[in-house]
């Protein structure tokens, strides 16, 4: 699994936000965890596979924001389990 934060200018209320989650989420179907922070001008989801960085910033400048970076890592779910063994 893999985590993408991108780095958004423009977004400035709780609908922008929307705006961004529901682009995210139209380009990238089975992304999950989307998130979107307009006072942190990012947004953050979980895939599977690694995405084209390429795709992900032209839908979001299609939207009408500013696409200004991002960052793909690699992802480990954790659990209550992995706390608790882990003790």
């Amino acid at each position: 699994m893999y985590k993408t934060t991108v780095k958004i200018d423009g977004m400035m209320c709780s609908m922008c936000e929307t705006h961004i989650k529901e682009t995210i989420r139209k380009t990238f179907p089975s992304a999950k965890k989307v998130t979107a922070s307009s006072k942190k001008k990012e947004a953050t989801f979980i895939t599977d596979d690694v995405i084209d960085l390429s795709i992900l910033g032209d839908s979001i400048e299609r939207t009408g924001y500013q696409y200004l970076d991002s960052e793909t890592i690699p992802y480990d779910k954790k659990s209550v389990f992995d706390f608790w063994h882990h003790r």
